[in-house]
């Protein structure tokens, strides 16, 4: 009888051990360590460092508003794309300080965030009580 209990228990364990290792190697597993290591990072964000961001976030919120009043701005379009790629990526910059999923993709002089996106950073840092 011992040696059918002996049995039993190495069966159980080699499968449960067989169970974990699988776990361990899932795609699940690696979303939830991802998931686990951003909130971490998120939690310790230095709050010295936020507010510089929502600081200068607020800064250039303010230069699109002064340069879509002022008609008379020399090269205004220029200076709208320049702004806008600034806001941009100090926007993705506080997105990843709180947490929040963004595009890993760097920001190159060509491309530029479409509005749909910007709006929905936005409102994901004013709903985590960020404001500029």
């Amino acid at each position: 009888m011992t040696w059918q209990l002996a049995f039993l228990l190495a069966t159980v364990v080699l499968v449960a051990s067989a169970a974990v290792r699988s776990w361990l190697c899932s795609d699940a597993h690696r979303e939830a360590a991802a998931r686990r290591d951003l909130r971490r990072r998120a939690a310790n964000a230095d709050p010295l460092v936020t507010l510089a961001i929502q600081v200068r976030l607020g800064e250039l919120a303010g230069e699109l508003r002064r340069l879509s009043d002022d008609p008379d701005v020399f090269a205004r379009a220029h200076h709208w794309r320049a702004v806008q790629s600034a806001y941009d990526a100090l926007l993705r910059e506080a997105c990843r300080l709180s947490g929040l999923p963004v595009a890993e993709t760097p920001l190159r002089a060509d491309e530029r965030t479409e509005a749909d996106e910007r709006l929905r950073e936005e409102l994901e840092l004013s709903a985590r009580g960020w404001s500029w």
